[in-house]
C-alpha cells in the first residue's frame, strides 16, 4: 500500500528555515518523480513547488528558486525539501506528491496544473506558518 508521510512544519519567523520530510513506503521511490506542493490558506489553488525526477533533475516554481532545495535518499525512501530566507507568503499546508507517470512535461507542472490528475497519490501534509 503506498503511503506518503509528511513531517517538519511548524512556526517559523520571516528569514528562517525549514527543512521538511516526506517518508514514502509501498513503492520504488526511485522510479518516481516526486513532488513539493502547497495549499496555501483559505481556498488558494494548490501550487507546485519543487520536483525531484527519478533522474534526480530537479524544477522550481519562480517564487522558490534560490530558495527551497528538494531533494531525495532513495535508500532511505525519503523526499525532503530544505526551505531557508522564508516569507509569510510561503505560509500553507505543505505536501508530498508522487507524480504521474502520464506527465512528462515536469516542469510545466511548477507553471500549471494540467486539468486532469497529475499525481498518484499525495500525504496529509504537513503545515507551515511563516508568521513574526
Amino acid at each position: 500500500q503506498v503511503q506518503l508521510v509528511e513531517s517538519g512544519g511548524d512556526l517559523v519567523q520571516p528569514g528562517g528555515s525549514l527543512r521538511l520530510s516526506c517518508a514514502a513506503s509501498g513503492f520504488a521511490l526511485e522510479a518516481y518523480a516526486m513532488c513539493w506542493f502547497r495549499q496555501g490558506p483559505g481556498s488558494e489553488p494548490w501550487r507546485v513547488l519543487a520536483i525531484s525526477a527519478n533522474d534526480e533533475t530537479t524544477y522550481y516554481a519562480d517564487s522558490v528558486k534560490g530558495r527551497f532545495t528538494i531533494s531525495r535518499d532513495n535508500a532511505k525512501s525519503t523526499v525532503y525539501l530544505q526551505m531557508n530566507a522564508l516569507k509569510p507568503e510561503d505560509t500553507g499546508d505543505y505536501y508530498c506528491a508522487r507524480i504521474s507517470r502520464r506527465i512528462h512535461d515536469l516542469e510545466a507542472l511548477t507553471v500549471r496544473l494540467p486539468s486532469g490528475l497529475w499525481y498518484d497519490w499525495y500525504g496529509r501534509g504537513t503545515q507551515v506558518n511563516v508568521a513574526s
